[in-house]
């Protein structure tokens, strides 16, 4: 590899990572009993009840109904973490869960954004993959997305990882996953896979990141550069160019919409120590970890993605020992955003399959801890979600 790929993969996509961006879709209309989430007794004692989902249509002006159906979904959970990562032994991880709509022998799936995204990057996807019979849960990375960042020790690449795990113990009960991971999501998702290989029983790459470890220089760059060029990562200016790149499709999908989405996670207090904090710590590092993972995978890539060469694709099926190719035509960096309904359908067909399958426990007393519901926690989430409606969150 030249350096001028090297560079372009280790300083642009990064940055194109943020902008995971968010495409404009059919209004989808939910009645209130859609917003109702359903926590067991065994998950509910982990329930952020101080957890405020974001204000879509207020003071964002964001018009998106796709994005406001989601953001009414979204809840966050208190998720064991070691010591190093919080003093307190837990951290606040945010989630969207959509609730399979018809029975099937298949793993529940979580989806993992990209860089600086939150888990809103999947409000397309998610709603599809429910409608094919699949549990899905969409997770916010700790440090990204809506989850928490005040006294929280490090938001390292390690502690990423150990959150992630920390949210299916919780949500999932350790239950045999599928979990997939987009761009840099991808890397995350590899180091989850062959760390607890017991649980992951399937993985799905999405344009996915894992042949290129850390950040590259930025790493190195002392504290107060590192806070300068955290300032530019948020500017309107670099997401909408970021945006731009990340499609095949730019006209219909590249939309001043998905650039506040894109960016809305970041005005939250706390957002630029956390992103400062995980530069500083070096990246994750899924290249030496790609050959480990022997579940059954699945990598998904767009024809015209400009971000990250089509060479990767490849160099995934022949490192994984079980994988298999599907391209994703007329589609960009983003296929989850681009061509999602595609995308549903390969996953599910996946998923389905024999060598998948398999690894599904029967339904009923052992489904995910996540699926029961539980009458206190649904009407918090009314809640939340009449809050959300009126626009006074």
């Amino acid at each position: 590899m030249n350096l001028f790929i090297t560079s372009k993969i280790l300083v642009v996509a990064p940055l194109i990572f943020v902008a995971d961006a968010f495409v404009s879709t059919t209004r989808n209309q939910l009645s209130p009993k859609s917003f109702v989430s359903a926590i067991s007794p065994s998950a509910a004692q982990f329930l952020d009840r101080s957890f405020t989902p974001p204000d879509i249509t207020g003071e964002s002006g964001i018009t998106e109904n796709a994005c406001e159906d989601a953001a009414m979904r979204m809840n966050r959970v208190k998720v064991p973490v070691p010591e190093y990562v919080c003093s307190d032994g837990e951290v606040g991880i945010s989630f969207i869960h959509w609730e399979a709509e018809k029975k099937s022998n298949t793993l529940p799936i979580i989806l993992v954004h990209g860089f600086d995204s939150s888990c809103l990057e999947y409000r397309r996807l998610g709603p599809k993959l429910a409608a094919l019979g699949i549990d899905t849960y969409a997770v916010d990375i700790l440090g990204w997305g809506f989850s928490q960042l005040k006294s929280v020790n490090t938001f390292s690449a390690q502690a990423k990882v150990d959150a992630l795990a920390g949210f299916w113990k919780v949500v999932g009960d350790d239950k045999p996953v599928c979990v997939a991971g987009a761009s840099l999501g991808g890397a995350a998702a590899i180091e989850y896979a062959a760390a607890f290989p017991d649980v992951v029983k399937a993985c799905v790459l999405i344009d996915a990141q894992g042949f290129v470890d850390g950040v590259g220089p930025m790493a190195q760059l002392p504290k107060f550069l590192a806070e300068a060029g955290v300032q530019v990562l948020k500017s309107v200016p670099l997401r909408s160019m970021a945006n731009e790149m990340s499609y095949f499709n730019k006209e219909m999908y590249a939309t001043e919409d998905a650039v506040k989405v894109g960016r809305l996670h970041c005005l939250q207090d706390g957002w630029n120590d956390a992103l400062i904090s995980f530069m500083l710590s070096g990246g994750f590092s899924p290249s030496s970890k790609v050959a480990t993972i022997e579940s059954p995978s699945l990598v998904l890539w767009g024809r015209q993605d400009k971000i990250l060469e089509i060479e990767f694709a490849e160099k995934f099926i022949n490192t994984l020992p079980s994988a298999e190719l599907r391209w994703i035509e007329e589609c960009g960096h983003v296929p989850h955003l681009e061509q999602s309904e595609m995308t549903a359908n390969e996953i599910a067909q996946f998923l389905s399959s024999d060598k998948c399958t398999g690894s599904v426990l029967v339904e009923g007393a052992d489904a995910p801890a996540y699926s029961n519901l539980l009458l206190a926690s649904s009407l918090g989430a009314v809640g939340v979600a009449a809050a959300v409606l009126a626009g006074s969150v």
